[in-house]
């Protein structure tokens, strides 16, 4: 138990830029506010908020702003519901060049 967090969000290294500065707190600033209104209703892990958060931090604001859209739009209630990570990579920039 060590070294556990109460933080839920993505803790891993990465470019802190302005605008992903700018897209994580807008996300943090929902979960402070909204989310705590609207009740914890996800069927998914992580939750959309989480999953936003490190979708940000990994591949940037318009990429992980992507992203967390498509999750949110996935998280009706005739969605699929468990597991759903962040992918590690993200489109066709982030693959490796063939030879």
């Amino acid at each position: 138990m060590g070294d556990q967090r109460l933080n839920r969000n993505y803790t891993g290294r990465f470019p802190r830029t302005p605008a992903r500065i700018f897209g994580l707190a807008a996300v943090r600033l929902y979960q402070i506010t909204l989310s705590p209104l609207i009740g914890g209703h996800c069927r998914h892990i992580p939750t959309c908020s989480e999953y936003a958060y490190e979708a940000i931090a990994r591949h940037g604001l318009w990429r992980g702003g992507w992203l967390s859209a498509r999750r949110v739009a996935r998280c009706g209630p005739f969605g699929k519901a468990g597991l759903d990570p962040v992918p590690h990579t993200c489109g066709r920039h982030d693959k490796e060049p063939h030879a």
